[in-house]
């Protein structure tokens, strides 16, 4: 027995009309019985083609300011009839239900208005109850009734209907169905969402609806994927696929520009999500050519960021490296020729987008969520610890290396001087062994460590780092503070003639 429907009737009801015409059209040309409500009823009679209605099928005005207008026997029992039950088709002739064998619905824009600003009582009113109705009726019954959920689904409609005159097979039909529960579980997440913003209900409910395959994974032998809306945060000028490297590399470089957001020309690489170099100057050039300074052995295949426009003596020094991404603001025409020399090279322009403010990582079996560390050092909360404070340059230094510690993994030492990553020692198992790999790297490359500043996302247990730092050179420290064993590093500071000061906030990263 052939699974193939003829769409012989059709509800219409939606929110977007655009692209609606053209399957109207196509509808009313392969004699389709059209049935419509309020506004969507509006458009196909504007459009002179006859439409039925739904008032008349169930005897009922729309109501309630429009709130109640579907939500009926007669329309939803003629949709979720079974074709083939026989007592469902009696029952349709007794209470004379029309078949209903298409369902087109495009719901209210919940997210779009709450994105807006809009207030309250806007928002619950956009909150889409027939429409959602609709949708899961029609997907539930896709042996009999295709779906179309989205306005994103009617080009793919429309040439379903011109190819198959009108038919469609039970593939079709599940596929529609698939895309419509994806819209309806999506659409409802969002409400949850909204409703359990202060989470009141410890619940997790993700929905991105914008996927993108990677080539790869971190490895060429694991599976790869993206879910979000990269191109609202960005617009790609030039370049490769990001690869999903890329992508964890991007992300470590815009959490850590942002520390710097409002500030004079910052300029930072990035490798492996750490920073391997950044530094802030009267001009992004300058800003470059320091950054570069830290370490320019890691910043070959590197990811390049900037607060500010990129000019033409930026772009001519970053066109002699080898780097994967560069991220800008913005780019001189000058200077975006220049950095498209290199066929590969990505060139994005960061766009003002609102980022997530919860992380989420899987766990064991599970998932762990947590608030982002939104917490930025400043130098009107720093606390004292030793009777010598530090000098304005100095707490300058100590809040620039600060920004930078908290996006760098623990345990981790920045060393920096005038406003310049000297280096930082990443991801070691103690901090001792950070403050060496930091100081090794740092005297590597022909930093003079005199008169520098060191910054640490979490407390000292013991003296012997500070010892070390002041040793090489380092004349402040910040730090959180909070070891029962602080007064061994402040004492020994004081002693020696090295300035300390508490933040009260740790900033591990794992």
């Amino acid at each position: 027995m052939s699974n193939n429907k003829s769409i012989k009737s059709a509800l219409i009801s939606v929110f977007s009309k655009d692209g609606l015409e053209p399957i109207v059209r196509q509808l009313d040309s392969l004699g389709i019985k059209i049935y419509s409500t309020g506004g969507t009823e509006t458009f196909i009679k504007n459009l002179g083609i006859d439409v039925i209605p739904v008032e008349e099928v169930t005897s009922y005005p729309s109501i309630l300011g429009g709130r109640v207008k579907t939500l009926h026997p007669k329309v939803f029992g003629g949709i979720l009839n079974r074709q083939h039950n026989e007592s469902d088709v009696a029952e349709l002739e007794e209470y004379e239900i029309p078949q209903l064998d298409l369902v087109i619905v495009d719901l209210y824009p919940f997210e779009k208005t709450v994105a807006s600003g809009a207030s309250n009582s806007d928002i619950i009113e956009k909150i889409d109850i027939g429409g959602i109705s609709l949708i899961r009726a029609a997907a539930k019954n896709y042996a009999d009734v295709i779906c179309v959920s989205s306005v994103v689904d009617y080009s793919e409609f429309l040439e379903l209907l011109k190819s198959q005159n009108g038919d469609t097979s039970e593939a079709d039909r599940k596929r529609f169905a698939a895309k419509a529960f994806n819209v309806s579980s999506h659409y409802d997440t969002a409400i949850f969402n909204y409703f359990n913003k202060n989470h009141e209900e410890a619940v997790l409910k993700i929905s991105e609806t914008n996927g993108q395959v990677l080539r790869y994974g971190e490895n060429p032998h694991q599976k790869g994927f993206f879910f979000g809306d990269f191109n609202a945060m960005f617009t790609k000028l030039h370049g490769k696929e990001l690869s999903y490297n890329n992508l964890l590399d991007v992300d470590a470089a815009v959490n850590l520009m942002n520390e710097f957001k409002n500030d004079a020309p910052t300029f930072a690489i990035l490798k492996h999500n750490n920073a391997c170099g950044i530094a802030q100057r009267e001009s992004i050039h300058e800003a470059y050519v320091d950054a570069l300074a830290a370490d320019p052995v890691s910043a070959f295949g590197g990811i390049l960021i900037s607060n500010t426009e990129i000019d033409k003596p930026t772009a001519e020094e970053i066109h002699n490296l080898f780097c994967e991404v560069v991220i800008a603001p913005s780019y001189s025409s000058e200077a975006l020729e220049i950095l498209k020399g290199k066929k590969n090279r990505i060139l994005l322009i960061q766009n003002d987008v609102e980022l997530p403010q919860t992380s989420v990582r899987s766990c064991l079996n599970g998932m762990l969520v947590q608030d982002k560390d939104s917490v930025t050092d400043s130098i009107d909360q720093l606390s004292y610890a030793t009777g010598n404070k530090p000098t304005k340059k100095e707490l300058e230094d100590l809040i620039f290396a600060s920004k930078i510690c908290k996006h760098t993994k623990s345990n981790t030492i920045v060393l920096a001087k005038n406003k310049q990553l000297c280096a930082s020692g990443t991801g070691q198992t103690s901090r001792v062994d950070a403050l060496n790999q930091a100081i090794h790297k740092a005297l590597s490359f022909k930093f003079d460590l005199k008169g520098s500043v060191m910054a640490s996302d979490a407390f000292f247990p013991f003296p012997d780092c500070v010892e070390i730092a002041d040793k090489a050179g380092v004349t402040a420290v910040i730090q959180p503070g909070g070891s029962i064993k602080d007064e061994l590093s402040v004492d020994y500071c004081n002693k020696n003639g090295v300035s300390m000061v508490f933040t009260g906030t740790r900033h591990f990263k794992h």
